[in-house]
């Protein structure tokens, strides 16, 4: 009877440690079938398609979750397969009792694994444990990271950086509306002051200051040249440049999009 409890608790373990992956993969992004999915395979070791792969090996916190998954899959596969073992023997000689206690033994595991599929099944207990992993999750841990990287389509030539102010940049002593960073594709998601303050999603009159570091997104190229733009003339012209360039790559891009739909 001891083995058969064992066995059944190391599969509500298995359960709750699928459970609480499924909640962790949907705190970096991803959607609760796609994280209960990938859970599930890589608790199991079934394995993923090649797109579904692909983001999970792009992602480092993504990454950790399935290789522990992975890890600890594997130890409860061999777990589970010695305690059922152990279970549905009979150290009985006699053939009569061994006989009736294997029935009892079968039957008896069997209504625990019903047992657990309903549980597992239920939306009350789902939506409960969830709540309570999320929460957990939140509070002892820093797994609540969104997958920013495709949010923002952080690839090919977009990417989100970091600038500092110095006294003698283009962008120092001027108000957003001023810059109209917009124009050249950068957009300023924040602003962290000199003087430890920060400004989230700043606007139009938000003044730039020397000393300042600006949080901005956009194509890579263009952030560079923001970063060595100078005051001056010449920086004025650089900035008339970078809007004609982000001007054609939009055209382009429309272009593009209209052959497309033919």
């Amino acid at each position: 009877m001891a083995a058969i409890l064992t066995l059944i608790i190391v599969l509500t373990i298995s359960i709750i440690i699928v459970r609480v992956a499924t909640v962790a993969l949907t705190l970096t992004g991803l959607s609760r079938d796609l994280a209960r999915f990938q859970a599930r395979s890589a608790f199991s070791g079934a394995g993923f398609t090649t797109g579904e792969s692909e983001q999970v090996v792009s992602h480092p916190v993504r990454r950790r979750i399935i290789m522990l998954l992975m890890l600890l899959g594997n130890a409860g596969i061999v777990t589970v397969i010695s305690t059922l073992v152990i279970s549905l023997s009979n150290p009985a000689a006699e053939t009569g009792g061994l006989t009736s206690s294997l029935w009892y033994r079968i039957l008896f595991i069997l209504v625990g694994l019903v047992l657990l599929v309903l549980i597992s099944q239920s939306v009350y207990i789902d939506r409960w444990m969830s709540r309570i992993i999320a929460w957990a999750l939140k509070r002892w841990t820093t797994l609540d990271a969104r997958d920013y990287a495709n949010l923002l389509h952080l690839s090919r030539d977009y990417a989100v950086s970091e600038l500092l102010v110095q006294d003698d940049d283009w962008l120092a002593g001027k108000t957003l509306i001023e810059l109209r960073l917009n124009q050249e594709g950068v957009l300023v998601l924040g602003i962290s002051r000199k003087g430890g303050g920060y400004d989230g999603a700043p606007r139009g009159q938000t003044k730039i200051e020397a000393g300042d570091t600006l949080l901005i997104y956009g194509r890579e190229k263009t952030l560079a040249d923001l970063d060595q733009r100078r005051v001056g003339p010449e920086g004025g012209h650089q900035h008339i440049q970078a809007v004609v360039e982000q001007i054609t790559l939009e055209k382009e891009a429309e272009e593009k999009a209209d052959e497309a739909k033919v």
